[in-house]
């Protein structure tokens, strides 16, 4: 975690899932009560490498605890995976998310085409 001038960033590498998505929230809580004049809390998932179900559920978490606390919450360089789940569940929107240069070119949510039903 690094944090400076009303800013916070919490770097996510490898799964985001069952086992590692409590340690998560817990280094955010951290992060959120050891800087109580937080403006942003950013998660850059450059590293980060799969998100169940369980790593949504986190996010959601942190998600609702910046809120309560005024904090914006940042994704940034969110993998298309993540994006895409981030869609398909409908919770993209909660979400501020950055993409690095080269990603900015590609479909994002907004502009993606609809997932097919099945």
């Amino acid at each position: 975690m690094e944090a400076g001038s009303g800013t916070a960033c919490i770097r996510l590498t490898g799964p985001l899932d069952y086992a590692t998505s409590d340690e998560l929230v817990q280094h955010a809580d951290q992060c959120l009560t050891s800087h109580p004049h937080l403006q942003n809390l950013r998660l850059d998932c450059t590293g980060l490498e799969f998100c169940d179900s369980m790593g949504i559920s986190a996010l959601l978490m942190i998600h609702r605890k910046t809120t309560t606390r005024l904090v914006q919450l940042h994704l940034d360089h969110p993998p298309p995976s993540l994006e895409r789940i981030l869609r398909i569940t409908g919770v993209a929107a909660l979400f501020s998310r950055t993409h690095p240069t080269s990603v900015r070119n590609r479909h994002t949510p907004e502009s993606a085409p609809p997932e097919p039903s099945l």
